[in-house]
């Protein structure tokens, strides 16, 4: 463990790149709003509804397929945020997911933007696409750091970050208004020294033999931990 005042030798990380992170069971997808804006709004309105889904966003939800395209072209465009459309294997798009507030000059990047909709939720293809995203960052554009950030009231937000590994370190009171709602923001984060632990925890997880013909999961991801 480095102590506080610890010398270190880095030289940055990389910037992550448009370009496909492919698994088993989902792929994520440079953002290509003319491709994905349709098979999203569906994915976002079908049965059963979500109706938190947008709810701890500062956007969204989106009135019909063309406004949420304006707004992938609107993020398409940014230089951060990088997005990604998460694309469960041999189905239609169904979620999206970033990087944000890129620190590569001292290592830090946060994982978020996080939208699944109900048919992503609770799948492998969710969680691999988590996997996805980390190993991406820590093992290929070298990451010290990977945040994870939610509403202190995001229940959902807060048992996935500790299902995926994340450390909570806290709440910052007041940090922003959403929706003309206070946020308490509680930050999680992952630290490159601990990666090999999670990596190996998440690659067993995802082992075909730990799922059975209907897809389901035999042992949980803390098993493996």
């Amino acid at each position: 463990m480095h102590e506080p005042d610890a010398t270190v030798d880095f030289k940055g990380a990389f910037v992550p790149a448009r370009t496909a992170l492919a698994g088993r069971w989902v792929t994520l997808a440079p953002l290509d709003p003319p491709r994905h804006a349709a098979a999203l709004f569906d994915a976002v309105h079908a049965a059963p509804a979500d109706p938190l889904l947008w709810h701890y966003l500062g956007y969204g939800p989106f009135a019909d397929a063309a406004a949420l395209e304006a707004w992938l072209w609107r993020q398409a465009a940014a230089l951060d945020p990088v997005f990604y459309t998460v694309v469960p294997a041999g189905a239609a798009p169904a979620g999206l997911a970033s990087y944000l507030r890129l620190a590569p000059e001292v290592g830090v990047v946060e994982i978020g933007h996080l939208v699944f909709t109900p048919r992503l939720q609770r799948t492998p293809a969710a969680t691999e696409a988590i996997y996805l995203l980390l190993a991406y960052a820590f093992d290929r554009l070298g990451y010290r750091r990977v945040e994870w950030k939610c509403d202190v009231l995001n229940t959902r937000s807060r048992r996935a970050a500790e299902r995926f590994g994340f450390a909570c370190e806290g709440v910052f009171r007041q940090s922003k208004v959403v929706k003309g709602r206070n946020r308490d923001t509680a930050w999680f984060a992952v630290l490159d020294r601990d990666w090999p632990r999670h990596r190996a925890a998440f690659e067993a997880w995802l082992r075909p033999e730990n799922f059975d013909g209907a897809g389901r999961q035999r042992r949980p991801l803390a098993d493996f931990r």
